[in-house]
């Protein structure tokens, strides 16, 4: 058995394993990398940790950090009330919101992981207060991001826009662009209806005079009802994606009673200082957010005492394990050598389809960026040939490789997961992953089929 096939399998092993024993399943990654590494590819501890995503640590860390301090000195809970107002009461309009807010960072040059770790935070305290799903509303941050992802001023387009160039290969950025725009707002929308975005677009608007509670709140007394502010729902009893639109047991305080304090304002000056020295100073996120989220607990102690508590520390524990190993794989060669094999089949069509469910299942665990850069050349000797349109291909590709970073082994999808407040962790992290599954086996056929078969 070769040395790729036995990393590929103890991968499998590791998910089986954490599926069915309550172990963390980074901790078990970390393990598997260390004999896979060993024992297998002969690495040593240097070329083990060179997989450990360092910055990806940070940004996780730095990013619950700024918002736990946000969230315990009550400025979530004034952003919760000020969207409310900005569009003017209807709840169901919030997630298309952010949706729209993460495309047009991202559109205008933001890194898709800076403008989920900006505007996640905030979208899932909004989901977590109204009784939202945070599966429908994270997946409508990352959608909006990957939507806006392949402007032709943006870091995704740009990039696959030049592999395009170097490779002497036929393209089109306004095709790529929009290739991934519709996809992922055609998905957000399919999201949205099935996680009863409709039901709660039929309940109305809220009030300030009323709370912030949803109107017809009657009509949901037999839905489920999560647990109250700051507190974590217990396994089975937090809303599925279908049914969480019931409204909190304790209303939110009307808007009256959330005045701008000095230290809201400070947290609110420090994540506007955040966006700009992401977007402006291309300074990293996680530096920065952990810098400000320092300096605001160094002037309110009071309020920022617990907040070290609440950062996600299982989940960076389970993102950077599984990581991790994926760079050993990286570093052994089985990504590689896989991408290799599928391009040596001599059918072009069954080719790029496989090269399309490569690009998302690799992309699912690693740098999406990375898996186009060596995908698309893969793809440049049965391109050659004439019998598959290059435009279309590169545009499957690079939609395949991306629209699965809802998967929480993503750092989109990790962000989101470590974002969520007052949920039930384990029980989201599941929902992401059978989502990211679910999107993983179906969009790169679906892509494949539209964009590849007919030209």
């Amino acid at each position: 058995m070769s040395p790729e096939l036995i990393s590929i399998l103890v991968l499998a092993v590791v998910f089986v394993i954490a599926t069915t024993r309550s172990i963390n399943m980074g901790a078990l990654a970390f393990a598997a990398a260390f004999a896979v590494g060993t024992l297998v590819a002969d690495l040593d501890a240097d070329g083990i940790f060179a997989g450990f995503p360092g910055d990806l640590f940070v940004v996780l860390v730095g990013v619950t950090y700024l918002f736990a301090v946000a969230r315990s000195n009550g400025t979530t809970d004034w952003l919760v009330h000020a969207s409310v107002r900005l569009v003017r009461g209807r709840v169901a309009l919030i997630p298309w919101v952010m949706f729209a807010l993460t495309g047009a960072l991202t559109a205008i040059g933001a890194v898709s992981p800076a403008a989920v770790a900006i505007v996640a935070p905030i979208a899932l305290s909004f989901a977590a207060r109204y009784g939202i799903s945070p599966l429908l509303m994270g997946a409508m941050v990352v959608h909006g991001a990957q939507g806006g992802g392949f402007s032709p001023i943006s870091i995704y387009g740009s990039i696959v826009n030049g592999i395009v160039e170097r490779e002497k290969l036929p393209g089109n950025e306004v095709t790529l662009f929009l290739a991934s725009l519709i996809v992922n707002l055609v998905i957000a929308a399919v999201v949205f209806v099935a996680c009863g975005g409709l039901r709660l677009w039929r309940q109305g608007s809220v009030t300030e005079a009323d709370g912030g509670t949803l109107k017809g709140r009657g009509e949901l007394r037999d839905q489920p009802q999560p647990t109250g502010a700051g507190t974590t729902a217990a396994p089975g009893t937090h809303p599925s994606p279908t049914t969480a639109i019931a409204t909190r047991e304790t209303a939110p305080a009307p808007a009256s009673s959330l005045p701008l304090t000095p230290p809201r304002i400070a947290t609110l000056l420090s994540l506007v200082a955040l966006v700009v020295a992401v977007l402006v100073f291309d300074l990293d996120a996680g530096l920065t957010a952990i810098t400000l989220a320092v300096v605001l607990s160094a002037v309110w102690p009071d309020d920022s005492r617990k907040a070290v508590g609440e950062i996600a520390w299982p989940t960076v524990l389970l993102i950077c394990g599984v990581l991790t190993y994926v760079g050993v794989l990286d570093e052994m060669g089985t990504i590689t050598w896989a991408g290799e094999g599928v391009g040596g089949i001599g059918v072009p069509l069954l080719a790029a389809v496989l090269l399309c469910y490569i690009g998302a299942i690799v992309s699912a665990f690693a740098s999406s960026v990375g898996i186009m850069g060596a995908l698309i050349p893969l793809a440049v000797p049965f391109l050659a040939q004439g019998e598959i349109g290059a435009v279309g291909m590169v545009a499957a590709l690079a939609v395949s490789a991306t629209v699965v970073d809802v998967s929480p082994f993503s750092t989109n999808g990790a962000l989101v997961l470590a974002a969520a407040p007052d949920v039930d962790r384990e029980r989201f992290f599941r929902q992401l992953m059978v989502y990211g599954g679910i999107v993983v086996a179906v969009v790169p056929a679906v892509v494949w089929l539209l964009m590849v078969v007919p030209g």
